[in-house]
């Protein structure tokens, strides 16, 4: 992607340009008499109405950290209105070919391409481009935009929220990237529960199940009584793994950044906390997460901030990352963090919820 020639305020701007494009109508009484049928809003449950009302109504903070467009994707969380009124996500297997996480369990989306002039835009394109759906804001209205997370390749990623309302659509695959595509019910990545408690595979295995490890930007510090800094700990970051009950047909769980998204849409529209704790105590904020990957040594971030000319403030983000330009512990970690560290995927222990069990696995499954 070029982007030496992208304007500076495109640059740090990209997230305001969305903005709800269409009032979905779901007042009970109005769906029941202008809208039953039309992407099953007349058979909304209370709950599934509510979500989608306060998903619709929400606005993601304003980051404090500019975005290099050349490191910004998109993902798209479509949501639909099943039989029974609750609602599901979309979920896509990707190809075996790709070279970035193939046959992993993902959300429709990829990079910001120049002619996209939005994020949604970046969404819509790759969603038709993968699962065909059609980019008609009529057929799948925009309910919001969410906060950017950080994927582990160094993408900044903001999930687009939307719901199809055409349920005589029918997917088109493109085989090169996409294998299968299939639905989650939404509720479930706030729960504990399985969906799909009849499968055979929910019998012997957890549904959700977490993994910690260590991240790698700056430690919690504390002084001692002679004013002294001391390390207090090593902060941790958790990532999620939902069962979805195909995996004896080969389909991955739902885990990482994908679960992480759909875990804070499903908390942002249903307004309740998961069964399960989110994050460790120790855990950074995602912007913490951001505004380190953008100060850290050799972060591609960084490098292409200084490439696109954009205008940072690093003494802001090095506060927000936790550290203290002024601080000879801050410093001294920063030497440390321009080595190269292991992989955390050497020895994978997911745990449950209770913390009673864990299986171990050496690779991301």
């Amino acid at each position: 992607m070029s982007s030496k020639n992208q304007p500076n305020d495109k640059t740090r701007n990209l997230l305001q340009y969305h903005r709800r494009r269409r009032k979905v109508p779901l007042d009970p009484k109005k769906a029941e008499r202008d809208l039953a049928g039309v992407g099953n809003l007349g058979v909304l449950t209370v709950e599934s109405r509510r979500c989608l009302q306060t998903l619709a109504a929400y606005r993601a903070p304003k980051s404090q950290i500019p975005f290099p467009r050349s490191r910004c994707a998109a993902v798209l969380v479509a949501l639909f209105v099943g039989r029974k009124g609750d609602l599901y996500v979309l979920l896509s297997r990707r190809s075996a070919t790709l070279r970035t996480y193939a046959g992993d369990t993902s959300l429709p989306g990829g990079k910001v391409d120049p002619q996209d002039r939005s994020l949604e835009d970046t969404a819509r394109r790759e969603a038709f481009e993968e699962i065909g759906l059609p980019r008609d804001r009529r057929k799948a209205p925009l309910l919001c935009t969410l906060e950017p997370f950080l994927a582990g390749n160094q993408l900044i990623v903001t999930p687009i929220v939307v719901l199809i309302l055409d349920n005589t659509l029918q997917p088109i695959l493109n085989h090169s990237e996409v294998t299968s595509l299939f639905s989650h019910p939404l509720a479930s990545f706030i729960s504990t529960t399985p969906p799909y408690p009849t499968e055979p595979e929910m019998i012997e295995v957890e549904y959700h199940t977490y993994f910690d490890h260590d991240w790698d930007g700056p430690p919690l510090y504390i002084s001692n009584r002679h004013g002294e800094a001391e390390i207090l700990q090593t902060r941790q970051v958790r990532m999620h793994r939902f069962m979805t009950g195909r995996e004896a047909g080969g389909i991955k769980p739902v885990f990482g950044l994908t679960a992480a998204m759909l875990i804070h849409t499903a908390r942002i529209g249903f307004k309740k906390d998961p069964d399960f704790e989110v994050n460790p105590p120790s855990a950074p904020t995602m912007e913490q997460r951001l505004a380190w990957a953008a100060v850290k040594p050799g972060s591609l971030i960084k490098e292409a901030l200084n490439e696109e000319r954009a205008r940072v403030d690093w003494a802001k983000l090095q506060k927000l990352a936790g550290l203290d330009e002024n601080s000879d512990s801050s410093r001294a970690f920063l030497s440390r963090a321009a080595k190269p560290r292991p992989s955390p995927w050497g020895n994978v222990i997911w745990r449950t919820a209770d913390h009673k069990r864990g299986r171990t696995y050496k690779s991301k499954l």
